[in-house]
């Protein structure tokens, strides 16, 4: 449940601060008779969301066994490449994306309707899609369907409300903090995902070594007992895992987390990430 609200409320967040910052945008440039539009194409990427999970879950559970193994892996390996690029990338960009929005946003208001809905359209369905790709990479291995479902839309949930009152100004959040602990431990949860990967093309005979275990911690971290359970559920660390699967989170955890903690270069100074203060239109 807890990767499953991490990922909900990462996700959840960022693309609540895009539309946040469209929203805000149109209110304080006096052109809220645009805002229908933006709501459209927030509908539209939430509706193309949801669809793509269910078409995931639909395929995956009409696959035989070897079959669904290797959807899997490929699942979660796509999953891993794609959370990786979207913690780099936010760390990068998220004190130029407010800016960013408004300008692409300024440009669409001046080509007519249909622009604008599809630039709103853009700017939630990566987010959405990446949310979909991450939530089912990341239950693969869950026991249950109820504690993930739950998991996301709690972690949704706490987003929107984050959302809303930073909107508001309700709220003041050090965004640079969040994304960094966020990012952190996701990055163990797109381990754990890389991890699960490994193990499913071992399990379709695609990769050897299935049965040949890099150590047995069973006895201290029995799968059964509930921290064994919630160690599991977070970041996929099994009690029992294969020598390549071990080499594999090494090899992706280590690395991702040395350049993520690495201090970014000196650049130019760039508008802040604001959600309540939006430039008016010229």
């Amino acid at each position: 449940m807890f990767a499953s609200y991490l990922i909900g409320l990462r996700e959840g967040l960022e693309a609540t601060l895009v539309v946040s910052v469209l929203v805000a945008f149109l209110v304080k440039s006096d052109r809220k008779n645009r805002l229908p539009q933006v709501w459209a194409g927030v509908g539209v990427a939430v509706a193309l969301s949801i669809g793509f999970g269910a078409l995931l879950t639909f395929t995956a559970a009409h696959l035989s066994h070897g079959q669904q193994e290797m959807f899997d892996a490929v699942t979660s390996l796509l999953a891993t490449v794609f959370v990786t690029w979207m913690i780099f990338w936010m760390r990068r960009a998220a004190r130029s994306l407010s800016g960013e929005l408004r300008a692409r946003l300024d440009e669409a208001i001046q080509v007519g309707t249909g622009a604008v809905v599809v630039m709103s359209f853009l700017a939630v369905a990566r987010e959405g899609l990446e949310t979909a790709l991450l939530f089912f990479a990341s239950v693969q291995g869950a026991t249950t369907s109820a504690s993930p479902l739950i998991g996301i839309t709690l972690g949704i949930l706490t987003a929107v409300a984050l959302g809303w009152g930073l909107y508001r100004s309700a709220l003041r959040i050090n965004l640079t903090v969040f994304f960094t602990w966020t990012g952190l431990l996701l990055i163990l949860v797109a381990g754990g995902i890389f991890k699960y990967g490994v193990h499913d093309l071992q399990e379709a005979n695609i990769l050897p070594g299935l049965s040949t275990y890099a150590f047995d911690i069973s006895s201290v971290m029995p799968a059964d007992s509930w921290y064994g359970a919630l160690v599991s559920g977070m970041f996929n660390i099994t009690p029992q895992p294969s020598v390549l699967e071990t080499a594999a989170w090494l090899l992706y955890v280590v690395p991702t987390l040395f350049l993520f903690l690495r201090p970014q270069r000196k650049r130019p100074a760039s508008p802040p990430l604001s959600v309540s203060d939006p430039r008016p239109a010229a």
